[in-house]
């Protein structure tokens, strides 16, 4: 319907822009060119994503709140892996591995942003990644584009070609909460997932290697259930971490649903949609009581959701996970849909 732009602030000197979408039903996408971060998601007049008012508070980012993580999401176990035959180190920013892609991932650089106006808008972001940084092999070119559908939909397109055999797995990491950015914690929210499945982690919230069924455990969402209430049943995963921060193997090939997320007050539905493998739900437990977040909100314990579409956590290092290594001269191509109604 339209796309917007204004100055949200400036890094180094170069100005970083804030892009609203607008469909035709009154539904409104921010996204800015910093990070590629969504700002704002706004349905039914209700901001359902996390983040900050400013660009100050996205240049420190702790949470990843809306960005594009790459070159890989999650964690790489010892900060190394090994593909043809050689062994890559990269940047070791969580403990001794790697997480979201390094100290400067793609959730800290400045995108080239290109806007696509018409019936559906878009907003078409690319970064050039080049060889070695933060230790990944090859040129990658990345381009994201963010769709605003009239179906009230929010479709992120991943895509990537790279001159050398490197690892490539983005995925977004808008925290939500479908009652409102500031309304207290989600554990309410009923959530029903395509999985039977979950891959266990080590304390360092690193997959074993393992692959478990979901029966009979807190993990099994595959009846909608409260998140509160899996919360409450006892299982050593969710006391070691206070909660969820587990990949889930989703049910499935191919562009699917994969996932409903509910609000309990609002009434507002989140269907998720991707071709990933997998998608990490996070449920955070804390957040800086320091920090000024959106409209002066203060986030608290469980006071959103992420489900971040993915390939496996580690998985450059398990044969047996699907595989993230894009092949030189190949294509990444991957989808993901967020719908609400």
């Amino acid at each position: 319907m339209s796309i917007t732009r204004k100055k949200f602030g400036e890094l180094n000197g170069t100005d970083i822009y804030a892009y609203t979408l607008n469909n035709c039903r009154g539904m409104r996408a921010e996204i800015i060119n910093y990070g590629a971060i969504i700002t704002r998601l706004v349905y039914n007049e209700t901001d359902v994503v996390l983040g900050y008012d400013n660009f100050e508070g996205y240049i420190d980012n702790p949470d990843y709140f809306g960005a594009i993580i790459g070159r890989n999401a999650n964690v790489i176990e010892n900060s190394e892996f090994r593909l043809n035959g050689k062994t890559y180190k990269l940047f070791p920013n969580n403990s001794q591995n790697n997480l979201h892609g390094g100290k400067e991932g793609f959730d800290k650089k400045v995108w080239n942003a290109q806007s696509v106006d018409g019936d559906e808008p878009s907003l078409v972001l690319s970064y050039f990644s080049p060889d070695g940084e933060e230790g990944f092999p090859g040129n990658a070119q990345i381009k994201i584009t963010y769709t605003l559908k009239n179906d009230n939909a929010l479709q992120i397109h991943y895509e990537a070609h790279c001159d050398r055999d490197t690892v490539v797995n983005m995925t977004n990491h808008s925290y939500f909460n479908l009652n409102g950015h500031c309304s207290g914690s989600v554990e309410g929210h009923t959530l029903l997932l395509a999985s039977h499945f979950y891959t266990p982690s080590t304390s360092e919230i690193i997959p074993c290697g393992e692959i478990r069924a979901v029966d009979g455990t807190p993990f099994d969402f595959t009846t909608e259930s409260k998140i509160g209430d899996r919360l409450k049943i006892k299982h050593e995963q969710i006391d070691m971490f206070g909660g969820y921060d587990h990949n889930f193997v989703l049910d499935g090939r191919g562009y699917r649903l994969g996932g409903v997320l509910k609000g309990d007050k609002s009434g507002i539905t989140m269907e998720m949609y991707t071709d990933q493998p997998g998608v990490q739900i996070y449920l955070p437990t804390e957040f800086d009581s320091s920090k000024k977040y959106k409209g002066g909100a203060n986030y608290g314990r469980y006071g959103a959701v992420c489900l971040e579409t993915q390939g496996f956590p580690n998985g450059i290092n398990y044969s047996h996970f699907p595989d993230v290594v894009l092949k030189k001269g190949d294509r990444y191509d991957r989808m993901t849909t967020y719908r609400f109604k």
